[in-house]
């Protein structure tokens, strides 16, 4: 089965990781032949220059099923001419102004055969009663378990004793809200704790940083499924959230977690009952609730397929 995907190529190292480990998974899990397309250039008219090189891809390729991820490559998709088209959605797809959702759910019920979102919430805040909710999977050969030490080692961090506080987001990301967990932090004893973030880290490492650290935390403003929190789950890692996406789903009853409000004093009390922790089963729930790269790759086929 051949398979060509449509996606971003604005991503600082290219090829967004989400999009090429699922390809991988796929890959990996289903034996199917994935091939990129990656747009190039910025905003609407740099997405519609990339028409005509789409065009002699997909007929140098010929593709089994076209995958487009997000909705402006799947706007690019539909007006090269080529059907069927599967789209999958992210968070800020659907937290988009009204009028960019209204061509998301124009182009949704007209010409993309079927639409993939991340959540839950995602599907009720786009109000596209056929999208389909798939999350995004997490690889449990490569997010496991392993010595803090080690992990710490290989980052070459030195803690000197104190609890490591680990912001899985890019700090710069206004929806990520970093401003939160930095009031929090100052709510907790000095000299106890390191404040580390996720920015800029290549993929292969993220494991890692999640092994690495004591808690990991996540103030986000909105998310649809995020990534991290799956993966942190994978490394058993205790985590603080706030209630965005599919997290609490993920997280509900799992000792060691725990969803905050936006209070700095809630999550500061969060951060402290997490530490008390120093592992979950998370990983076990990831495979109860079938969160694994492998099963996660079956669901995607059996859409294409639908």
């Amino acid at each position: 089965m051949k398979v060509l995907f449509v996606s971003s190529g604005n991503n600082a190292n290219g090829l967004s990781p989400i999009v090429k480990n699922q390809g991988v998974s796929l890959a990996h899990n289903i034996g199917c032949e994935i091939y990129y397309f990656t747009i190039q250039g910025r905003g609407l008219r740099g997405y519609l220059q990339n028409i005509p090189r789409l065009r002699k891809t997909y007929k140098d390729v010929q593709p089994d099923w076209v995958h487009a991820h997000y909705s402006l490559c799947g706007f690019v998709t539909t007006l090269a001419g080529i059907s069927p088209v599967i789209v999958s959605l992210m968070g800020s797809d659907v937290k988009a102004k009204r009028t960019f959702k209204f061509f998301i759910l124009l182009f949704a019920r007209f010409f993309w055969k079927r639409v993939i979102v991340k959540s839950e919430e995602m599907k009720q805040d786009l109000g596209y009663a056929s999208a389909v909710v798939i999350p995004n999977g997490v690889d449990l050969d490569i997010f496991t378990p392993m010595p803090q030490e080690e992990a710490r080692s290989k980052l070459q961090w030195s803690v000197e004793g104190k609890k490591v506080i680990l912001f899985a987001a890019n700090p710069k990301r206004p929806e990520k809200n970093f401003q939160l967990l930095e009031k929090a932090f100052q709510l907790l004893p000095q000299g106890k704790y390191l404040l580390k973030v996720l920015e800029n880290v290549p993929n292969h490492m993220i494991p890692y940083y999640l092994n690495a650290s004591d808690v990991v935390v996540l103030t986000s403003l909105w998310e649809g499924s995020p990534n991290v929190i799956k993966e942190a789950m994978a490394c058993n890692r205790p985590i603080v959230s706030t209630d965005v996406g599919d997290v609490k789903h993920n997280l509900w009853g799992l000792d060691g977690c725990f969803i905050t409000s936006y209070d700095p004093d809630d999550v500061a009390n969060a951060l402290v009952e997490a530490l008390k922790h120093q592992q979950i089963e998370g990983r076990r729930r990831v495979r109860a609730l079938g969160l694994s790269a492998a099963n996660i790759a079956e669901r995607i086929v059996s859409v294409w397929k639908s």
